[in-house]
């Protein structure tokens, strides 16, 4: 295998490569780390538009993830859509106990760029029980709020943190838009401030958050220092291009 470092993503399929696994790829090579991934669903969209998806089989996610582990090392893995909550629990199942050890970072999308929605049914048993085999999520503003509708954000927050670490994107801020926030630990809060005073949007910039986050668990960093580097990675990633889709800064 050489001295090859390697990460999983598990992700769905996005033509335009601005998110899902081929993002997800491209972000970790800009880190020096060798990608594998598994595919969960085969979208049908550009960067503007979103016209459908077909979920893979659990049975066959599960597969591939085996298939994987039989040949590669894997300390960490990045998850992305998935059909539903009760799937995304067999898929930390497994990995588990394929690696006990693993580190687990999900992005909780619930609805595409382009305007398409997952996860339009919940169950919280389930929820919370995913939420416990994770390491971090990646919540948006919008997303996070849609988790518990029926709670605020300080509540929400509140109750993920009893679970797992927060890196809460702040793209979809309408105050003080572009601070990220981290809670960790007994809901110990950082505030990751913008960079840039401007920055393109990007379709796909939370799948890149994301993937940077993983990555970062390959350096012993602080997880201050841990949401810096992503955070500098992924304003050079919005400011890379004026067009919806960015260009990656390979060998970092």
């Amino acid at each position: 295998m050489g001295e090859k470092r390697y990460i999983l993503t598990i992700a769905g399929f996005d033509p335009s490569s601005g998110a899902g696994i081929t993002s997800d790829i491209k972000t970790f090579e800009s880190f020096g780390l060798y990608g594998l991934s598994v595919c969960t669903a085969i979208t049908v969209q550009n960067d503007i538009e979103f016209k459908s998806c077909t979920w893979v089989k659990d049975t066959i996610i599960l597969e591939q993830i085996e298939t994987l582990f039989e040949r590669f090392k894997i300390p960490i893995v990045k998850i992305g859509i998935i059909e539903s909550w009760e799937i995304l629990l067999k898929v930390q199942q497994k990995l588990r106990k394929l690696n006990p050890e693993i580190v687990i970072v999900l992005d909780p999308v619930l609805k595409a760029s382009a305007g398409y929605d997952f996860h339009t049914k919940k169950n919280y048993e389930t929820f919370n029980k995913m939420l416990s085999l994770c390491d971090f999520i990646t919540p948006n503003y919008d997303e996070i709020k849609a988790l518990f509708p029926e709670k605020d954000i300080e509540e929400t927050i509140e109750s993920i943190a009893e679970r797992t670490n927060i890196y809460l994107k702040g793209g979809h801020r309408k105050d003080k838009k572009g601070w990220d926030e981290i809670y960790y630990g007994k809901i110990v809060k950082l505030n990751i401030p913008p960079i840039s005073e401007k920055v393109f949007d990007k379709h796909g910039s939370g799948c890149v958050l994301s993937a940077a986050l993983a990555a970062n668990f390959y350096n012993n960093l602080t997880i201050e220092d841990k949401g810096k580097s992503v955070k500098r990675y992924v304003e050079e990633y919005l400011n890379s291009d004026v067009s919806l889709l960015g260009k990656h800064y390979y060998g970092r």
